[in-house]
């Protein structure tokens, strides 16, 4: 068979040598990017469509190819293109997005190129660093390590070496002008020397050690350099005078697995170079060449008697430097190149076949991971999550089995808070285990993860058998993680809010915390515009990574809640202790409402530890236990309710004339929704994320100002006098029929399964 491949590298040299090199392994389909970032580690790029009139693609499908930022991933489409029209990638590491999405998305063989990095770096490490191993083991038959250099892999983990493919690199050949050498000067190739410290410092140290040569310093510079001799940026033709003129080329590097292409341009044009010992030259047959020097000292003495114009010693140094062009010569690397690419042709074969062979996979599995004993509106937004991912895959045809985890070590839950999970999804309860920075290697060495390291506390879901790794992936809701996550298991974060952006609710240790594990989940998910641009803007996470999905909202029937005896009429104000719940301007608008505006409606108050907020000892609520003391009506008219169960909140709240949400800030709560759908109008305070859900679900809420306790009074006032006349503004049920699970599960899936 001929493969079909798609080259993803913009590197001008390679590409002239590699694409031939293909074409001689009879691979006539080959893709080429068209887009490079905008980044100076790729300088040496350039972009050439002239592979496209020889693709079998349609015009329309290979403009959508075309338009895509592959360094960065490409578009659910690109991909679908991807595996329809290509065999084989060649991709480097750029940006982690690529890897994570070709692993998933691409189902074709996968050559990781490397062309060699600096002696302090391996290509582990750089795996390592992007949290990409387990992306790679997932694409483990069908990833390559394609080295173009044969000693690269040596240095690497095992589970990369044992993929490596030799795809050396070479230079296509090309006519030279011949070198004259008339200037006795040096020609020195350092690159943005303005702005990166690793030129910078070669630059300052050539100087230093060639300050009694006269000398020119090629490579583009985007920040110009206080030094006339170093050229910047120079036309075809003045490059090609400063090589034909300079007397002699230098070459710094000592790197052992990388080398650039400028001294084979030198030796292609005849002039003479001289290289430090210890670098890749020597690989290629450079030891023992009278251009090598073992030392700057010894290099001074070379390039004097070249600067003398001893012609035996610069004829002696031109003849003998030949040696390492043939190193990259194309006829001499294209045996490799054929035996690679046949080895590609027989594992792609193989990797087909096995793809037709190979039995049903059982059903992947998902864990929905409630990390707090949450109840109320968070416990009701993870069970709809779960749902959501349950039924969105069976309504693709992707059928999965879900687990919903929710934490044992608490006496919060009763079975009847889950009976709407429903049968198919099963409950696992579990506890947090910390496991030290020791434990946790090991736990990842045992998992496969060879290599991988931490110096920190990691945390997993203990469920009394192998902490949910019968899971493919884990679902968390919020970012409230006891210390990070172990990453043996992808992870998706369902995150509310960052309340601590605007409310003194934690720790600068914890926030840390909470932003570092929001920013190594694969995928957050967030439901409303506000949050997003908090997670953008307060917690940094990758907007690549970041997806808003709908608001799932919860369906509410009146057919089974009985008829209230109403003895006092009374409005509903659902609350819990937390600081963001703003109770002591709730209370001092209480007493206005009541005192001054002759109030008549009981404000009955319920939620998690509401029961305990009069006579609490926590800070932001002593106030408030002080106010009520002091006034005879607020101790009168306020009815403490605490913690009620589900029926009993909807038979409370059927029967309110209205409904009070008084919290600060927040991402919204499903109580204004829940009162909508039971009749009940409902007021709340003025910010971004009740405008959202507002505006969404038409639910023509009241609103009043959080900060301003004589504007809440007066609004609660309004609100006895015209709840009646707003239940005729309350939205029809189609309203909320789209906004249920069913409605949007097909997107969360879509979502979620991106992941797997």
């Amino acid at each position: 068979m001929t493969l079909r491949v798609m080259w993803l590298l913009n590197h001008t040299s390679a590409r002239k040598f590699e694409i031939p090199m293909l074409k001689q392994c009879g691979i006539s389909q080959i893709y080429l990017p068209k887009i490079v970032p905008s980044d100076i580690s790729f300088r040496s790029s350039s972009v050439s469509y002239e592979e496209d009139q020889n693709l079998d693609i349609p015009a329309d499908e290979l403009e959508i190819l075309n338009a895509c930022d592959w360094y960065s991933g490409a578009t659910p489409e690109a991909w679908a293109l991807a595996n329809k029209y290509f065999d084989v990638a060649f991709v480097i590491l750029h940006d982690d997005a690529l890897f994570r999405e070709i692993s998933r998305y691409f189902s074709g063989l996968v050559l990781y190129r490397a062309y060699g990095l600096d002696k302090t770096l391996t290509y582990s490490d750089l795996i390592r660093h992007f949290g990409l191993e387990t992306h790679i083991r997932n694409m483990y038959s069908r990833f390559y390590f394609a080295e173009a250099y044969p000693h690269l892999a040596d240095i690497e983990e095992q589970y990369i070496s044992h993929r490596r493919l030799y795809l050396p690199l070479g230079m296509a050949a090309r006519h030279a002008t011949p070198w004259l050498g008339d200037e006795k000067k040096i020609y020195f190739v350092c690159p943005s020397i303005g702005f990166n410290q690793y030129y910078k410092d070669i630059y300052e140290s050539f100087r230093r050690d060639f300050v009694e040569f006269d000398y020119v310093v090629a490579g583009e510079q985007l920040i110009p350099v206080s030094d006339p001799k170093v050229l910047g940026y120079v036309s075809n033709e003045a490059h090609t005078a400063n090589m034909t003129q300079s007397r002699v080329m230098f070459y710094h590097s000592q790197e052992p697995n990388h080398i650039h292409y400028h001294p084979f341009e030198a030796i292609l044009a005849g002039m003479p170079l001289v290289y430090m010992a210890g670098g890749m030259l020597d690989r290629m047959g450079g030891k023992g060449l009278p251009g090598r020097a073992a030392s700057i000292k010894d290099a001074r003495r070379i390039i004097r008697r070249l600067m003398k114009g001893d012609k035996a010693f610069i004829e002696s140094i031109r003849t003998s430097q030949k040696i390492l062009l043939k190193s990259m010569s194309a006829e001499v690397l294209s045996p490799a190149w054929k035996l690679g690419i046949e080895r590609l042709e027989a594992d792609y074969q193989a990797h087909k076949q096995a793809s037709i062979q190979r039995p049903k996979d059982r059903l992947k599995r998902i864990a929905v991971i409630l990390p707090e004993p949450y109840r109320g509106g968070t416990l009701r937004g993870a069970i709809m999550l779960a749902q959501a991912i349950h039924m969105g895959s069976l309504q693709c045809g992707d059928a999965v089995e879900v687990i919903f985890a929710h934490r044992e070590d608490t006496d919060v839950y009763e079975d009847d808070d889950f009976l709407e999970l429903g049968e198919k999804i099963a409950r696992r309860p579990f506890r947090w285990q910390k496991l030290s920075s020791t434990e946790a290697c090991r736990a990842m060495h045992f998992a496969g993860h060879e290599g991988w390291f931490t110096e920190v506390t990691h945390s997993v879901p203990d469920d009394g058998m192998i902490q949910f790794t019968d899971c493919d992936l884990w679902v968390v809701v919020s970012d409230r993680l006891p210390t990070a996550l172990l990453p043996v298991r992808p992870r998706v974060m369902m995150i509310y809010d960052y309340l601590q952006r605007y409310e003194n609710v934690m720790s600068r240790s914890n926030d840390l915390n909470f932003v570092q594990g929001a920013r190594s989940a694969d995928k957050i998910f967030v439901t409303t515009e506000f949050t997003k641009n908090d997670a953008l803007q307060y917690a940094g996470v990758d907007p690549r990574r970041l997806v808003q999905v709908p608001m799932l909202i919860p369906k509410f029937s009146q057919k089974d809640l009985p008829e209230g005896q109403v003895v006092e009429p009374y409005f509903l104000w659902t609350t819990n202790a937390a600081p963001h719940k703003n109770h002591l301007e709730v209370m001092r608008a209480l007493r206005i409402y009541y005192e001054e505006y002759q109030g008549s409606l009981i404000c009955r108050v319920t939620g998690v530890g509401t029961s305990t907020i009069p006579e609490s000892k926590l800070s932001h609520l002593k106030p408030v236990g002080a106010l009520i003391k002091n006034s005879n009506l607020l101790r009168s008219r306020i009815r403490w309710l605490g913690d009620l169960p589900d029926h009993e909140y909807r038979v409370q709240l059927k029967s309110a004339q209205f409904l009070m949400h008084a919290a600060r800030v927040d991402n919204g709560t499903f109580s204004v929704i829940e009162a909508a759908q039971l009749g009940v109008p409902s007021l709340s305070t003025n910010y971004p994320a009740m405008r959202e859900m507002n505006e969404w679900f038409s639910l023509n809420l009241s609103f009043m100002d959080g900060s301003s306790a004589r504007n809440m009074a007066k609004m609660l006032k309004q609100m006895e006098e015209s709840c009646q006349a707003l239940r005729a503004f309350l939205p029809s049920p189609d309203i909320f029929e789209r906004g249920g699970v069913s409605a949007h599960a097909r997107k969360y899936w879509q979502e979620v399964k991106s992941c797997l």
